[in-house]
């Protein structure tokens, strides 16, 4: 990482000082010619470390995505699908023509992805999500059907792709808050401001978590403390989660998290706050 410009200035200015040709370059003053001249100097060094800089990151960023199906390269790919558009014949890239940015944006419609090597096997699962009133969703069928049409054009042959594009892993909340009886009323509603702090927290929490990120009770738990006005010590009678069943299509039974886990679909939704309860 490249210097800071005050700090390239104070090592040309040390340099001068023990430098017995430029001993009579003396003054004190941020004024004085030779300072500025100085940071004049220095200002140009850190531009030409930071452009140094800037192209490492992009090269690092074109090696990380280049071709070479590793996870970060099937994450690369989904991102890059465009709904409604054709390949380039021959490319897995696509063709946009004449079409406006605006047209190439909206036709992004996945939003989110990750990707994991299948473990003691040969083979990658992809997990997929659009966007739909600012919430996490899974594609349509006809947008799903697009995307596979386009990733057997860009999947390695013979590497096995499984890719997931479920409804929202659900999360069953059973827990009990020790309130501040002077900040909070028996039922979690701020006495001041006539919300629910608890289940706002818990709104932020679900969108601060990573897609296809740890779902963590003791990081969930601290996030409720410290951010839920009024909360004093909130506590796990039981979270459990449940998600969609490829055999059946409908989700399975819920499971108990006793300390964390990852969501099959890659994000939860909250089925409701039904089951948060209140003491003094």
């Amino acid at each position: 990482m490249g210097r800071s410009v005050n700090t390239i200035h104070a090592e040309i200015l040390t340099q001068v000082e023990n430098n017995t040709v430029l001993e009579n370059l003396d003054s004190v003053s941020k004024g004085s010619p030779f300072r500025l001249f100085a940071y004049i100097i220095a200002t140009a060094i850190y531009l030409h470390e930071l452009i140094f800089d800037t192209h490492k990151a992009e090269i690092d960023t074109a090696i990380a995505n280049q071709k070479n199906a590793k996870p970060a390269w099937y994450r690369t790919m989904a991102l890059a699908f465009q709904y409604g558009f054709d390949l380039i014949p021959d490319k897995d890239s696509f063709d946009n023509g004449d079409a406006t940015e605006a047209e190439i944006e909206a036709s992004k419609i996945i939003k989110y992805a990750a990707s994991n090597e299948v473990e003691d096997e040969k083979g990658m699962i992809l997990k997929i999500a659009t966007e739909v009133d600012d919430e996490l969703a899974q594609l349509e069928p006809e947008q799903f059907d697009a995307f596979v049409a386009y990733s057997k054009e860009f999947k390695p042959g013979g590497m096995p792709l499984t890719i997931i594009n479920f409804l929202a892993d659900r999360l069953y909340l059973n827990l009990q808050i020790e309130r501040n009886a002077l900040v909070l009323d028996e039922n979690g509603m701020s006495i001041k401001d006539g919300n629910y702090p608890v289940n706002d927290a818990i709104a932020a929490y679900m969108k601060l978590l990573p897609f296809d990120g740890e779902f963590v009770v003791f990081d969930f738990l601290k996030y409720i403390e410290a951010n839920a006005e009024g909360v004093v010590t909130p506590t796990s009678i039981n979270i459990e989660s449940s998600f969609i069943d490829p055999l059946i299509n409908d989700y399975g039974d819920p499971v108990s998290i006793p300390i964390k886990t990852i969501p099959i679909s890659g994000y939860f939704k909250v089925v409701n706050y039904d089951n948060i309860s209140y003491v003094v």
